[in-house]
């Protein structure tokens, strides 16, 4: 187990999915408001947990890839609280590219400093305990947006994000790990 490469695997895979996007439809997410952009990553965790619950889909898409999504709509996220969000699709498609470089990037180094003091935990967590740990970083985000973006004592959205983009890279490479074996 290569957590580093795991992860970069998986991010990588993210990435991919996002420029396919981006070269149809461009960055129209960027009229988004931070707030509908935790709302479209709470509706696709709530059909995670639907799925987990339900085990049956009416529609053909799978946890994997409503993961893929999570992970690149907190990088979204990210991205529209750093610019604010626009009135049209203001970046290029290799503008947003940078960006997401960057912020995958810092999710990086943030996973491999929690991953290092917590002893990888989450290896030994199901994947419907994280996409609730997910739900519930997002009933947070929630509660901050809705009081103007403002905390007395907790962490800002920006880290409800990054901690999301991480969870959904757990789950992913488990997902990976259960279809090859390597659990």
């Amino acid at each position: 187990m290569n957590t580093s490469k795991e992860y970069k695997d998986q991010i990588h895979k993210c990435k991919e999915t996002f420029l396919k996007k981006a070269g149809d439809y461009g960055t129209a997410w960027r009229i988004m408001r931070p707030e509908s952009v935790t709302d479209q990553i709470f509706i696709k965790a709530n059909r995670i947990r639907g799925l987990q619950t339900n085990k049956e889909a009416m529609i053909d898409e799978g946890q994997e890839t409503e993961f893929i999504g999570i992970v690149n709509y907190a990088v979204m996220g990210l991205i529209q609280l750093e610019k604010g969000f626009a009135d049209t699709a203001d970046l290029s498609v290799e503008e947003a590219e940078k960006f997401y470089d960057k912020y995958s990037s810092l999710a990086f180094d943030l996973m491999m400093k929690k991953n290092h003091d917590y002893g990888e935990a989450w290896r030994n967590m199901r994947i419907s305990s994280i996409t609730d740990l997910i739900l519930m970083k997002l009933y947070r985000i929630k509660q901050i947006e809705d009081h103007g973006g403002k905390t007395s004592v907790s962490e800002g959205i920006d880290a409800g994000y990054f901690d999301i983009i991480n969870y959904s890279i757990f789950n992913l490479i488990k997902i990976e790990n259960e279809k090859s074996g390597t659990n």
